[in-house]
């Protein structure tokens, strides 16, 4: 984490992103710190999640389910929301020649990109009746 006012609630929020483990969304994050700091706010939660997305400390991966999700993992992958849970995976594979391939083709410039992709989990999947 960076050291621009690297205060403990600064630091709860970002350890409870890591310590989630799952893309938690900013409620979920007030729910994991306001355990360990009663006195925190969701506009403290709120505020800093968006500072720490802004220096790059954080991901903020898009809005699934009418909620952005964080990611603590800020090398370059893609992820995969599940259409039944609901659950967000990372998919740890990276495809750098996407950039290169979509400036050829249409000519834009791009500075950085999201990537989702919804369907089915394997869990969900597996356990899906038949139409």
């Amino acid at each position: 984490m960076d050291n621009k006012r690297n205060t403990i609630q600064r630091q709860l929020i970002f350890d409870a992103v890591e310590e989630l483990g799952i893309h938690p969304t900013a409620e979920q994050v007030f729910g994991h710190v306001a355990g360990k700091c009663p006195s925190i706010s969701k506009a403290t939660v709120y505020r800093n999640l968006n500072q720490m997305a802004e220096s790059g400390e954080l991901l903020n991966i898009g809005v699934f389910n009418g909620s952005s999700h964080y990611d603590c993992n800020c090398y370059s992958h893609y992820h995969f929301v599940c259409d039944e849970c609901k659950q967000v995976f990372d998919i740890n594979d990276y495809f750098p020649d996407i950039c290169a391939r979509i400036k050829n083709m249409e000519g834009f410039d791009i500075s950085s990109h999201n990537i989702s992709f919804s369907g089915l989990c394997r869990v969900c999947n597996k356990t899906k009746k038949p139409s």
